[in-house]
């Protein structure tokens, strides 16, 4: 499924705004990758492309990272969800939807 205008702006925002976490952590900005949200999908299925977090290389998939310590460790350790850095980002990026 191709991305809509909208949703490619959108998906432009969250990138831009760097890592939603380093911001967090008091770590200042630093470049962002798109992470799309998989709490509440179904296996194999990507979320919409509004649930979508910027994280850095390093907290996206290195071994501090969503994908290199799994989602719930990730949670723990940083002791946010998920759903709270996409709630964070859409609030910050202005989500149309």
């Amino acid at each position: 499924m191709s991305k809509t205008k909208a949703e490619s702006q959108y998906l432009g925002r969250v990138a831009e705004l760097g890592c939603v976490l380093c911001r967090r952590l008091g770590l200042g900005e630093t470049p962002a990758e798109i992470h799309h949200a998989r709490t509440g999908t179904g296996a194999g299925r990507r979320a919409s492309n509004y649930d979508v977090i910027g994280l850095c290389p390093e907290h996206h998939r290195g071994n501090s990272g969503i994908h290199g310590m799994g989602r719930k460790a990730f949670e723990r350790a940083y002791e946010l969800t998920e759903l709270d850095l996409v709630a964070q980002t859409r609030q910050e990026a202005r989500c149309p939807a």
